[in-house]
């Protein structure tokens, strides 16, 4: 995607921002995000912007889908994934949802520019 900046969290985690806004962040292990059977802190947790409340209800409804919330994000426009899991999403799916994400940060222009040469 055009005009991203791949900075580095404070614990050396990857986050992926557009314009100054984040779309993509690598999560350090927090305690909101964690196994129920262990307890332990998931260490690969992706968050991913979304469009909308929709879109994010939309992936999150289904138990079995990859993708969750926590009560931490509720009424943020995101989904979390954990990385150990995104091969159960595939790759034009993935490619997708951070096409969107992108979207759903980068300016109005930026995004009328990439909507106009790619569809």
């Amino acid at each position: 995607m055009p005009h991203v900046t791949r900075l580095e969290g404070p614990k050396g985690n990857a986050i992926y921002q557009v314009g100054g806004k984040s779309f993509v962040f690598f999560r350090t292990p927090q305690p909101d995000a964690v196994d129920e059977v262990t307890g332990e802190r998931y260490p690969d947790v992706i968050m991913l912007w979304v469009e909308s409340e929709g879109d994010k209800l939309a992936l999150v409804q289904d138990p079995d889908s990859p993708f969750f919330t926590t009560g931490h994000f509720d009424g943020h426009p995101s989904v979390l994934v954990r990385a150990s899991r995104l091969a159960e999403i595939g790759r034009a799916e993935l490619t997708e949802l951070i096409q969107d994400a992108w979207l759903s940060r980068a300016s109005k222009r930026r995004a009328a520019a990439w909507l106009a040469q790619h569809h």
